[in-house]
């Protein structure tokens, strides 16, 4: 995926994903981008953290469309949101900046969504006063948490038949370690042995209704 050949296609609800050839894999559910990303982040992730201030995981900041409907909801709660987003392969601007988000979700600041791609990485950046953004050129499994600590994590790696090496018990145990008591971890997947991997590293775990084109997702929440 060092230099992947991407292709920008729209999915059932309007919104773009991109798709990765070499893998056969999309970034979002082609039944709904926005959907999904809505449903398995916002809804069952985000609104469901009862701190006044948020401090979030991302593994995988691809599109930035998570990262984007974060920042929109911290207006929404009017909560302080610190984003911390680990993604090994940055999408260039030519890609980025076709992405129909900002024009389709909220246009007035659709200007947002382009300040998200530029921040500087390996910085915190504010780029609202409620939303500060991190970008960290880092690979999950060889990443140093050091004593950093999250409320919600959302777990957005590609399908685990496709990069198997991030769906491992270890990691998941990685993260537990590293999630406040109450923290809660999202994900679009729902295969049986991620639940497991996850209940075995100290979660609470449920399954809950699946976005769009998808029968379940798991909502994950630290003992």
């Amino acid at each position: 995926m060092n230099n992947p050949n991407i292709i920008l296609e729209e999915t059932k609800d309007g919104s773009h994903t991109l798709f990765v050839p070499a893998m056969n894999e999309h970034y979002h559910s082609v039944n709904g981008a926005l959907q999904e990303s809505m449903h398995v982040f916002i809804d069952a992730g985000l609104r469901k953290v009862e701190v006044e201030k948020i401090s979030v995981l991302e593994i995988g900041f691809g599109t930035g469309l998570n990262a984007f409907l974060t920042l929109l909801e911290s207006e929404k709660l009017q909560k302080e949101i610190h984003f911390t987003s680990l993604e090994l392969y940055p999408l260039p601007e030519n890609i980025y900046s076709k992405l129909n988000y900002g024009e389709i979700i909220a246009p007035e600041k659709a200007g947002l969504f382009t300040k998200l791609h530029q921040a500087e990485w390996e910085k915190s950046c504010e780029i609202t006063p409620l939303f500060h953004l991190q970008k960290k050129k880092a690979d999950l499994c060889q990443y140093d948490f050091g004593d950093e600590i999250y409320d919600l994590i959302y777990f957005d790696a590609f399908a685990p038949d496709k990069q198997p090496e991030m769906w491992h018990p270890e990691l998941f145990q990685k993260l537990s370690d590293h999630t406040n008591p109450g923290g809660i971890l999202t994900t679009y997947c729902a295969k049986g042995v991620v639940r497991r991997a996850m209940q075995a590293a100290g979660y609470s775990v449920e399954r809950l209704q699946g976005p769009p084109g998808k029968r379940e997702m798991l909502r994950a929440t630290k003992i």
